[in-house]
């Protein structure tokens, strides 16, 4: 996927190489930060409980007309004037896919930033790992790690990247079986049109779809100036300015529209859309994209 920036090219060989090791050196920091998120907003967090036919109990709650007596509470009933019911969690683990964009163009950080995109990425799906694995979710990752319910996932999940092979676009997800949730997190600067035509097919496979837009500062504002080449690190092409202000306004016209576009196409199908910038809190995402997960979604969706 497309990125602004200036980025030293090299050698088809090399650059596989070097990106594998980058990742590698990447992850257990990331793993590091991701523990320290989830233990952060863990107290907030309640998992994606729900009532059901558990044996833990969740909450007590007033007893309604055409309930089941056998369902009553009566030591609870007994303390005031009012009928109440038991309720038991609902204990069916669900399988959540958590995947992130390691494509070329996530290396970028500019000088607004705190974090490249990439670590921003992995630091999300770790941490999101660590407290979904946390409830009893199972978690996997497409063509990386089938799903597994394990306290510890999110480590074995990390091992897994950091021996997986590099990619290029959205992740295959042929070995996604039954109605599962999936969180994509990436730049995801390719025209919207054509990354809509490989998610619409999953979420007629009864995927519930979560996207992540995870955006450098300087992709939004456009803080360059002057003579500035500019370098896709996809393919490799550049493109000089003499004058790079002159571009800004078109620059931020396009973006924003392709933005929007996806995020209205995601909507459209019954999916989340959070845009993230790495200049904020990475919990602002985390938790933005739980309330998705928990089907409470936050009132102003954007996880900024």
């Amino acid at each position: 996927m497309a990125s602004i920036g200036q980025i030293v090219s090299q050698t088809p060989g090399s650059e596989v190489l070097a990106r594998a090791r980058q990742r590698a050196a990447l992850v257990p920091d990331c793993m590091v930060e991701a523990k320290r998120i989830a233990n952060t907003v863990i107290s907030g967090w309640h998992g994606r409980r729900k009532r059901g036919v558990g044996e833990n109990f969740w909450q007590f709650r007033p007893y309604t007309d055409g309930e089941n007596l056998s369902r009553i509470d009566w030591r609870r009933s007994a303390r005031d004037d009012h009928a109440y019911v038991r309720d038991r969690e609902w204990e069916a683990a669900h399988t959540v896919w958590l995947w992130a964009d390691m494509s070329p163009s996530m290396m970028y950080k500019s000088t607004y930033g705190m974090v490249s995109k990439e670590s921003r990425a992995l630091v999300l799906m770790l941490a999101l790992a660590e407290i979904l694995a946390r409830s009893g979710e199972r978690i996997g990752c497409p063509g990386v790690m089938e799903p597994v319910s394990a306290r510890n996932a999110a480590e074995r999940l990390a091992t897994a990247i950091m021996h997986a092979p590099p990619t290029e676009g959205l992740p295959r997800t042929d070995m996604i079986r039954g109605a599962s949730d999936i969180v994509l997190i990436g730049d995801f600067l390719d025209d919207a049109d054509k990354i809509m035509e490989r998610l619409s097919p999953l979420a007629k496979r009864s995927l519930r779809g979560h996207v992540i837009e995870v955006a450098d500062p300087a992709e939004e504002i456009f803080p360059y100036a002057g003579r500035t080449e500019f370098t896709d690190p996809e393919t490799g092409e550049k493109l000089t300015s003499g004058r790079a202000e002159t571009l800004r306004d078109d620059y931020q016209r396009a973006y924003l529209a392709r933005r929007e576009n996806l995020g209205q196409s995601l909507r459209r199908m019954g999916w989340s859309f959070i845009f993230h910038r790495t200049d904020h809190l990475a919990s602002e995402a985390l938790v933005a994209v739980h309330g998705h997960l928990s089907g409470n979604p936050p009132r102003l969706a954007g996880g900024r």
